[in-house]
C-alpha cells in the first residue's frame, strides 16, 4: 500500500482519546498511523491545540490526516493546530464531521483499505445520515 492517511483522535478525556485508538488500532494494527491526545494536562478534562498539533506532526501523511473530534472546543482547537501547519501540509489535513467513536472505525476500515482522504471523509460523513 502506498502512504495511507493517518488518523488523529481528539477528545477532552485522556481516557477516551486512548480508548477510540485503541479500538482504531486493534483493526488496522500498524497498516495506517493513528495518534491521539486528550484531556489537560493536569489530567482534568480540556484539550489544547499544541498537543493535538503534536499529534498532526506525529503521524502526518502526504495522503491526508483526518481529525475527529468529540465536541466543542476539540473542534476549536483543531482548527488552530492545522492554522500552526505550513501550508502545503494544511492542506490535507481534514477535521471530519462524525460521530467520534463510529467515524474512527469507519475511518480505520476505509483507510486501511486504501481509502482516500476524501473517501474516508464521505464514508464518515454518512453516519450523520444513517438511521435518523
Amino acid at each position: 500500500m502506498n502512504n495511507p492517511i493517518s488518523l488523529v483522535i481528539v477528545s477532552h478525556s485522556r481516557l477516551v482519546a486512548q480508548g477510540v485508538a485503541d479500538m482504531a488500532t486493534q483493526i488496522v494494527t500498524d497498516a495506517v498511523p493513528i495518534a491521539w491526545t486528550g484531556g489537560a494536562s493536569d489530567g482534568q478534562l480540556g484539550c489544547n491545540a499544541d498537543a493535538i498539533y503534536d499529534a498532526i506532526t506525529s503521524v502526518w501523511s502526504p495522503a491526508g490526516v483526518a481529525i475527529f473530534v468529540d465536541m466543542g472546543s476539540t473542534e476549536l482547537n483543531s482548527e488552530v493546530a492545522i492554522d500552526m501547519l505550513s501550508p502545503e501540509k494544511a492542506k490535507v489535513v481534514r477535521i471530519i464531521d462524525a460521530p467520534l467513536v463510529e467515524g474512527v472505525i469507519v475511518a480505520s476500515y476505509k483507510a486501511v483499505a486504501g481509502g482516500s482522504l476524501k473517501q474516508v471523509e464521505l464514508a464518515a460523513n454518512e453516519l450523520n445520515h444513517a438511521g435518523g
